[in-house]
C-alpha cells in the first residue's frame, strides 16, 4: 500500500539544506537542528559526499502520461484526469473516495487516511496529475493511495529517484539535500586511467557520470540492470568501493609489517631435553590430525619471526582448535613469555581453564584465570602471578582487558570466537604488552568458517589458517525438522535416551515472556519437562543467574549427574559433554544459520549416535518465512561448517555474518562479493599498484569511501 501523498502537496521543510563540509561559521549559539537534519545524521549523511553516495532504493516513472484506457491492472501507471466525484464515506472506518476521468475510462482514488488538503486539491472540477498501482476493485478500476498533485508544468526527463529514509525525513527534502550534495561533493578521479583499463571487466564512466546517472536515470534504461546493479553505471561505484577496501586492508598489512614482536625461537632455558610443545605431544590421549599439524606449523613459523603475527585459526565445530592455541601457548611460555587467551562467556572461558589446565600444568606451567565473578583475594591473587610473570598463560573473559591487570612481558594473544568481540576490545589485548615499540603475535580463532570470498575481502589484511578435517571418533549428526505440535514425541525420544545413560541439551531462545514474540520460555520448559521426566534431574542454565550457580549447574552436568540441561544460547560454544547424544532447539526458526550450527556441535562429540532435533512454530501464519525455511533446510542438508557459512552469506549478506567485527570495519554497501568476483580481483591486483605509485590518490580515495573507519581495520 502507498502513502498517502501529502508530501507531493506539502511545501518542502523551510530550515535550509545542511551544508556538509562548509566552514563554520563563528556564532554566539548554534541553531537547533530540525528533525530532518537529525535524521539525516542518523542515517550517516554528514558530508557531501555521504550524500552524493546516497543512493536510490527505487525509482518511480513520472516521465510519461498513459490513457486508463491502456492500461492493465497491476501497472504502476501516471495519468492526468478530472475529478468528477469526491466524497467521504463514513462506513467500518473513514475513507475518501475521489472519481477521475482521463477522457478514455475512469479510476477511483481511494484514501483510508487523509487530510483537508487532499480534499481540497481533489475538489470536482481539478484536473489532476495521479500516480498509483492500478487494480480492480468493486466500483471499477482503484488506486489505494495514489500520489497526486494539480497537472500542468513539464514532465520530468528522468526517473524519480526513492531514497533509503527515516521517521522525520521526507522524500522531497531527501532528493533536494542529495541533489545539493552531488553539487558540492569532490568527485574528482582518484584512480588513474590506465588502472581503469587494467583487466577491467566492463568499461566504466567516470564516478560524476555514474553517479549523476544513477541518482537520475533516463526513463529508456532497463530498469532490471539498475535492480540487479549490472549497469556499467553500477560497476563503477562497485569497482572503487572494493579497490577502497582493498587498499585499505593492504595500508593495514604493511603498517603491521613494520612492527617489531618479540621472536619465539625456543627454550628460554637452554638444556632441557626436549621443548614444551614436544612434551605436551607426548602427553595428549590423542594424535593430531593432519590439518591440525599443517596448522600448528603455520603458526610455528609465524612466531619465529620477529614482525607480529596476525592470523585467523578457522574451523568447523570440533576440528581441534583448542589442542593448536595450547601448543603456540606452549612455544610461547617455552621462550621465557605471557600468553593471554581471551574468550566471550565465563562458560567458554572455564572450559578452556579446565582443558588446558590438565595439558600444561604437569609441563609445569602455571595458569592463571580472570573473570568478572571472581571473589576479590582471588582476583588479587591471580593479578600478582600476571604481574609477576609467574603465570605464563592467563585464561579469561572481557576481564583480562580491565587496567588493573598487568602483564610482565606478553608475547602472545589468542581470542577466542573472535566475531564475538568489537575492535576496541582487540586492540585493548594487543596494547597490554608492555615492551615500547613491540606488540604481541595475534591468534585469533573462529568456529564460523569464513567464505574464501569474505576472507578475500573483509580478512585480506589476515593470514587464514583452516582446519578442514574432524578428529576420528566423531559422530555424524543426524538433523530432523519437527513441528512443535509433535512435542511429546520429542520428549519421548528424550526418555529413551535417559534410559540408555544418555544427557541431552534443550535450547530455548528467551528467558522471560516477551510481549511482541510468543515464546515458550526457558523458565517454563524447565518446568514442564521436570513434570514430564519424573524422577530425573532436569537442569537450568540462563545468562541472568549468578556466575557461581552457571558454574554448579555446569559442573552437575558435565560430570553425568544432570540428565537434562534446559538453556538458552549460553552453551552455544565451549562446552564439551561427550556423553550428551541428544540436542533440541526450540523455536529453531528464531535463530541464526551460524548458531543452530553451532549449538548442533554440542553433541555428537562421543562414540554414540548423536542427533539434533529442531523445533519449529508458523504462529499463525500458514508456513514459515522464506529466510527460516532456508536456514532449517541447510542443517537438515548438510554438517559441513564450510558449507554452512557459504550458505548463510547468502541469507544473511556479509554484514550480519561478520558479526562484531562490523564495529569500525566499512560493510560492502555496493558490491557483491560472489556477484562481483571479477571486480574484487581486479581490485587486488590494482591497491598495491596505487599504494606504490600514487600514495596521494590513494589516501584520498580511501578517505572518500571509508571516512574515519580505515583505522579500525588495523584491528
Amino acid at each position: 500500500m502507498m502513502l498517502p501523498a501529502a508530501s507531493a502537496l506539502d511545501p518542502a521543510p523551510k530550515t535550509a539544506l545542511p551544508m556538509a563540509g562548509a566552514a563554520d561559521k563563528p556564532a554566539a549559539k548554534a541553531p537547533a537542528k530540525s528533525p530532518a537534519q537529525k535524521a539525516m545524521e542518523k542515517l550517516g549523511l554528514r558530508r557531501d559526499i555521504d550524500l552524493a553516495l546516497h543512493l536510490p532504493l527505487r525509482y518511480e516513472d513520472e516521465t510519461r502520461i498513459t490513457r486508463l484506457a491502456d492500461a492493465r491492472d497491476g501497472e504502476v501507471v501516471q495519468f492526468e484526469g478530472e475529478v468528477t466525484h469526491s466524497e467521504v464515506l463514513i462506513r467500518s472506518r473513514r475513507q475518501l473516495l475521489v472519481t477521475v476521468d482521463d477522457g478514455s475510462d475512469t479510476c477511483v482514488l481511494r484514501f483510508l487516511n487523509f487530510y483537508p488538503s487532499h480534499q481540497k486539491t481533489l475538489s470536482v472540477g481539478a484536473w489532476v496529475r495521479v500516480r498509483g498501482e492500478l487494480r480492480g476493485g468493486f466500483l471499477g478500476r482503484e488506486m489505494v493511495h495514489p500520489h497526486f498533485k494539480l497537472a500542468g508544468g513539464e514532465l520530468p526527463g528522468a526517473l524519480t529517484p526513492v531514497y533509503p529514509t527515516s521517521a522525520g525525513l521526507p522524500q522531497v527534502y531527501l532528493r533536494k539535500a542529495v541533489l545539493s550534495g552531488l553539487a558540492r561533493a569532490d568527485l574528482s578521479e582518484t584512480i588513474p586511467a590506465p588502472f581503469l583499463s587494467k583487466n577491467m571487466p566492463l568499461r566504466l564512466s567516470s564516478l560524476r557520470e555514474a553517479l549523476q546517472f544513477l541518482h537520475h536515470p533516463t526513463p529508456d534504461v532497463a530498469l532490471q540492470t539498475l535492480e540487479d546493479r549490472s549497469h556499467p553505471a553500477w560497476q563503477r561505484l562497485k569497482a572503487e568501493e572494493l579497490l577502497a577496501q582493498q587498499i585499505s586492508q593492504l595500508q593495514s598489512r604493511r603498517v603491521r609489517a613494520a612492527m617489531r614482536a618479540p621472536a619465539l625461537n625456543g627454550p628460554a632455558m637452554r638444556g632441557t631435553h626436549c621443548t614444551l610443545q614436544e612434551q605436551l605431544l607426548e602427553r595428549l590421549p590423542f594424535r593430531l590430525t593432519g590439518a591440525q599439524q599443517r596448522v600448528s606449523a603455520e603458526i610455528e613459523v609465524d612466531l619465529k619471526k620477529n614482525v607480529p603475527m596476525h592470523r585467523l585459526l578457522q574451523g568447523d565445530v570440533g576440528a581441534g582448535k583448542t589442542v593448536v592455541a595450547a601448543l603456540a601457548a606452549a612455544r610461547c611460555i617455552d621462550a621465557g613469555w605471557q600468553c593471554a587467551l581471551m574468550a566471550p562467556t565465563e562458560i567458554l572461558a572455564e572450559q578452556h581453564f579446565s582443558k588446558l589446565i590438565s595439558w600444561l600444568e604437569p609441563l609445569g606451567i602455571k595458569t592463571a584465570r580472570l573473570t568478572g565473578s571472581q571473589k576479590p583475594k582471588e582476583r588479587r591473587e591471580m593479578l600478582a602471578l600476571v604481574e609477576s610473570g609467574e603465570a605464563g598463560l592467563v585464561i579469561g573473559t572481557h576481564a583480562v582487558i580491565q587496567s588493573k591487570v598487568k602483564f610482565k612481558n606478553l608475547a602472545l594473544a589468542i581470542i577466542d570466537e573472535q566475531h564475538r568481540f568489537g575492535v576496541a576490545q582487540r586492540l585493548a589485548l594487543r596494547s597490554k604488552m608492555t615492551h615500547e615499540g613491540q606488540e604481541p603475535h595475534l591468534l585469533m580463532m573462529t568456529a564460523t568458517p569464513i567464505p574464501r570470498t569474505l576472507a578475500m575481502s573483509y580478512y585480506a589484511d589476515l593470514d587464514v589458517s583452516t582446519l578442514d578435517e574432524l578428529p576420528p571418533g566423531r559422530t555424524p549428526i543426524v538433523t530432523k525438522l519437527v513441528n512443535d505440535a509433535r512435542r511429546d514425541e520429542v520428549i519421548a525420544r528424550i526418555q529413551a535416551q535417559i534410559a540408555q545413560g544418555r544427557q541431552i541439551y534443550w535450547v530455548c531462545p528467551l528467558i522471560e515472556e516477551s510481549e511482541s514474540i510468543d515464546l515458550v520460555n526457558a523458565t517454563q520448559t524447565h518446568a514442564a519437562l521436570s513434570e514430564a521426566l519424573p524422577g530425573v534431574m532436569v537442569g537450568l542454565l540462563h545468562s541472568r543467574m549468578p556466575p557461581a550457580e552457571k558454574k554448579a549447574v555446569m559442573s552437575l552436568f558435565t560430570e553425568g549427574v544432570m540428565a537434562v540441561l534446559v538453556s538458552t544460547t549460553v552453551i552455544e560454544v565451549g562446552v564439551d559433554v561427550p556423553n550428551a547424544s541428544l540436542m533440541v532447539i526450540e523455536h529453531a526458526e528464531r535463530f541464526g544459520l551460524s548458531q543452530l550450527h553451532q549449538l548442533r556441535g554440542r553433541v555428537g562429540r562421543g562414540a554414540a549416535a548423536s542427533a539434533c532435533v529442531l523445533l519449529y512454530s508458523t504462529g499463525d501464519a500458514p508456513r514459515l518465512g522464506e529466510v527460516a525455511r532456508a536456514r532449517l533446510k541447510a542443517m537438515v542438508e548438510t554438517n559441513d561448517g564450510f558449507e554452512i557459512a557459504r550458505r548463510d552469506l547468502d541469507i544473511r549478506g556479509p554484514g550480519e555474518f561478520l558479526g562484531a567485527r562490523q564495529s569500525g570495519a566499512a560493510m560492502l554497501r555496493f558490491a557483491d562479493l560472489q556477484t562481483d568476483a571479477g571486480l574484487l580481483a581486479w581490485a587486488r591486483e590494482v591497491a598495491p599498484l596505487m599504494l606504490d605509485q600514487y600514495p596521494d590518490l590513494a589516501e584520498r580515495h580511501v578517505l572518500r569511501w571509508l571516512g574515519g573507519k580505515a583505522e579500525f581495520l588495523k584491528a
